[in-house]
């Protein structure tokens, strides 16, 4: 299936997909702070740039798209593979998880858990929030 969209208005809509303070990471953050914790954000000096650090706890946490990072459970339903450019997206998404894991490697030979919150796990909050604070606590 070819691209509905041109080039130019390709580059435009891709260019606005944030890196940062993303819709699934500011619910998780809201997650946190309603359970009292109180954490650093994106901790330049880590290798990955976890989105979530609790640095006396050592404690790191990845708040993942399904769709770019590539959730593979077979229950999620935002992880789609797009219809168009195939062996682009292929490449990039392969990218994208050697160098997750990669990070979350290095931040683990660092001394440092890691807990990875998948963009589809916000639609149940409750269980999200216990898992969440199990993790910090833990």
């Amino acid at each position: 299936m070819a691209d509905t969209l041109s080039p130019h208005e390709r580059s435009v809509r891709m260019g606005l997909i944030k890196e940062r303070n993303t819709k699934p990471e500011m619910a998780v953050r809201r997650l946190l702070h309603a359970k009292g914790f109180r954490y650093r954000l994106h901790a330049n000096e880590l290798p990955g740039k976890p989105d979530i650090v609790f640095r006396r706890r050592r404690k790191a946490i990845f708040v993942h798209g399904c769709f770019w990072h590539r959730h593979t459970d077979p229950e999620c339903n935002l992880a789609r593979f797009p219809k168009s450019r195939a062996e682009f997206w292929r490449a990039k998404f392969e990218a994208n998880q050697a160098r997750d894991a990669e990070n979350c490697r290095m931040l683990r030979e660092m001394g440092w858990n890691v807990l990875v919150v998948w963009e589809c796990e916000l639609r149940d909050a409750e269980q999200l929030g216990n898992k969440l604070e199990r993790f910090v606590r833990g």
